[in-house]
């Protein structure tokens, strides 16, 4: 690491054009091909996707995405004839859309007008998913429907198509994060402005070639389309962070008389070692969503992963390089005319963190069970959490799919937006008589508002029937019908009979569940993966563990705060949010990953500190007390800047990104100011010794891997110098 930091410093002028180029080409070619960003997943093995193969082999036309233009009558009735005029002219505009296989009309006999005449809708069918949609199209689709809107129609749309061309957050987040951020890293390195706008220049060129990297890429592999949202915000984060320590650390080097290569070269080869080590533990995190078998996330393992990873490269490449151009500067003025009088000023760590860290040794026990408590009660909502799909109804109020769905559910029903599609394999008459009855009988069935009859696929070998709920797709009675109607589906299979529950919500549904059940194995292999790497670094079996118990407790208050607000709705109206609703179904196992990772950086940066002055003395109060004390405002700064660029998405955007912003900000919150700050430490003090002790037989054969390097562990008498300054 001193070997690279060198070069970089003396080769500054190379790493900056380098990174200078690599933003600029990949951002253009990003520009030049655009991006190709896609929601698509499938779910082998499940109910839903049975249906879905046989709507494509059997009912080629009804295979593609159906989306609804919901017609309001303000004056009068649809069925008035200057309406009606205006409502079959605008749907036979869109019937020539590209993409548009069929629009059903509400003026058909089986099309849906509301018992006062006044809504309506027309269910427009798409030639491909959702996913395979271009946005183009569905804007299309959209401004054509919408062109019919005048003093007497009121026009909106609903469908997944639709809800893709809407937008995720914008640029307003982004900024709120950045402005908040320098504010935060201007009081941190003690109104230095160079130093604040160093770590946000470093992250902010790492995000410009990770997204444009990520855009190309999504002409290669299927990423998500929240996948830039949720990049921008764990790079931005970590990004900072990890330019943070290295300059808090060079600060210090400098502020102690040594030379500005001298002081980034310690730098980079102590905190450094510490954010490769937390960088790689974020990557490693981020690829164990592969374990889950689900496609759907493997572009965002990929895409999150590689930005986590450039953030890194820059904090330890580009980062050195500026520091060499700038030299002196990154010290307030105040600071190098200190340190040109007096000689070297060891940076005072102020008389706060050294008083809490004595403090905290001395109530170990009941800052622990303070702690604790805190921590229990966040995280107590999460057992009555309920995975699933928010529908339009938790959709920006000012966005067409939110005023489309109250219309459906003022004039229909909830259920109307979130159908289940009984798809049924024939093998006779026998068989589609048998169906029909079936059918039939849902109309009996709790929970259902209306049944529309069987309809034959063209070859006569499948017949698709569509059942509406009485309930909106995203609430739990709506799930409990699927399982009675998939139940009862089950019992009316023969060997040429089979029928299965398809649709948005029957896939949503399955969705959860897969992910799950593949849950605990993939918990298994990123504890796992981590707890070994820790054991590796610090050869101790408590600090692993410890630090493995604590990242699930940060984890399950941010499930827990998630639950509380979004499900339970507790501040829903404070956030801006229309309604409550479930917690997105890949939000708890993506958002571990990355929080999982994101508390390494922490544990790794305190408990290396500790782990210095353990080596140094031998004594574990002491090495716990002083490695809090050195550690605990760089910590927190650090944590203070990650809140407030994952708050900052809270602002807008969809509601995964709003459950994101806030799961991440509780979870950092907890992590850096309760776990950190308070029990780990206490827990450390309990264990004593214990903390360090390894079994001999493992001891030898473990390799060697240190986030101090040898020749930086520091000898008694120069700790003493800290010991005082401490004092």
């Amino acid at each position: 690491m001193a070997g690279l930091a060198r070069w970089c410093f003396h080769h500054r002028r190379i790493v900056v054009v380098v990174w200078l180029l690599a933003l600029i080409g990949f951002v253009g070619i990003s520009r030049s091909v655009g991006s190709a960003y896609t929601n698509s997943f499938s779910l082998p093995g499940t109910d839903s996707q049975h249906a879905q193969d046989v709507l494509k082999a059997d009912f080629p036309a009804q295979a593609g995405d159906n989306d609804q233009i919901v017609v309001h009558a303000k004056r009068g009735t649809l069925r008035a004839p200057v309406t009606r005029a205006a409502v079959t002219a605008m749907l036979a505009r869109v019937d020539r859309l590209p993409h548009v296989r069929s629009v059903n009309s509400p003026y058909t006999a089986n099309g849906q007008i509301s018992a006062d005449g006044k809504i309506g809708f027309a269910t427009v069918t798409l030639d491909a998913s959702a996913q395979d949609i271009p946005k183009a199209a569905a804007h299309k689709l959209i401004t054509t429907a919408q062109s019919a809107n005048n003093a007497r129609l009121n026009v909106e749309l609903s469908g997944a198509a639709i809800e893709g061309n809407q937008s995720q957050s914008g640029n307003t987040s982004l900024l709120a994060g950045i402005v908040l951020a320098l504010i935060v890293l201007f009081f941190a390195f003690r109104r230095s402005i160079l130093g604040a706008i160093l770590p946000l220049i470093s992250a902010l060129v790492a995000i410009g070639v990770g997204t444009s990297i990520i855009t190309i890429l999504t002409h290669a592999m299927s990423v998500a389309s929240f996948t830039s949202d949720v990049t921008i915000l764990v790079a931005l984060g970590v990004g900072v962070d990890y330019a943070l320590f290295i300059v808090s650390r060079h600060r210090s080097g400098l502020l102690r008389g040594r030379t500005v290569e001298e002081a980034a070269v310690t730098a980079l080869n102590t905190s450094g070692r510490a954010v490769l080590l937390a960088g790689a533990t974020v990557s490693i995190a981020l690829l164990g969503l592969f374990a889950l078998q689900v496609s759907f996330l493997y572009g965002v393992a990929v895409s999150v992963a590689l930005a986590v990873v450039l953030t890194m490269l820059a904090s330890l490449t580009l980062l050195p390089a500026m520091l060499g151009f700038f030299g002196l500067k990154v010290l307030r003025r105040s600071e190098r005319a200190a340190l040109t009088r007096q000689g070297a000023q060891p940076e005072q760590i102020g008389s706060f963190w050294p008083r809490w860290a004595q403090w905290l040794n001395s109530n170990a026990v009941t800052a622990s069970a303070v702690a604790v408590a805190a921590i229990a009660a966040l995280a107590l909502p999460f057992f009555g959490m309920r995975q699933g799909l928010p529908d339009a109804s938790t959709d920006p109020t000012s966005s067409t799919t939110y005023r489309a769905y109250h219309l459906l559910a003022n004039g229909f029903g909830p259920g109307f937006s979130g159908p289940l599609q009984v798809v049924a394999q024939v093998g006779g008459p026998a068989d589609r008589a048998r169906f029909g009855r079936f059918v039939a009988s849902l109309r009996l069935e709790r929970g259902v508002a209306r049944v529309q009859p069987p309809r034959p696929s063209p070859n006569n070998r499948a017949e698709i029937a569509v059942v509406y709920p009485t309930t909106s797709p995203q609430q739990a009675r709506t799930s409990d019908l699927l399982h009675r109607v998939r139940a009862a589906a089950r019992r009316e299979q023969t060997t040429t009979l089979a029928i299965h529950i398809g649709g948005d919500t029957a896939v949503n549904d399955d969705f959860s569940r897969v992910l799950t059940d593949k849950t605990p194995q993939f918990l298994a292999v990123v504890v796992g993966l981590a707890f070994l790497l820790l054991l590796v670094v610090f050869r101790s079996l408590l600090v692993p563990l410890v630090a493995s118990v604590m990242n699930l407790l940060s984890f399950g208050v941010a499930l827990g705060v998630m639950t509380a607000t979004f499900q339970y709705g507790w501040g829903t109206s404070v956030l801006g949010l229309s309604q409550s609703g479930p917690i997105v179904t890949y939000l708890p196992v993506m958002m571990f990953a990355i929080l999982f990772g994101l508390s390494m950086d922490y544990e790794i940066f305190l408990v290396s500190r500790m782990h210095e002055e353990w080596l140094i003395w031998g004594d574990n109060d002491r090495a716990v007390t002083q490695g809090q004390a050195q550690t605990g405002r760089v910590i927190t700064a650090a944590a203070l800047i990650m809140i407030l660029v994952f708050a900052s998405f809270i602002l807008g955007g969809q509601m995964d990104i709003k459950q994101i912003g806030l799961g991440f900000a509780a979870a950092i919150f907890v992590d850096a100011f309760i776990i950190r700050t308070v029990l780990v430490p206490a827990v450390m003090h309990l264990f004593g010794r214990a903390n360090w002790w390894l079994p001999r037989r493992l001891e030898q054969h473990l390799p060697r891997l240190h986030v101090e390097p040898a020749n930086a562990i520091r000898t008694p008498d120069y700790a003493r110098t800290d010991e005082r300054i401490l004092r």
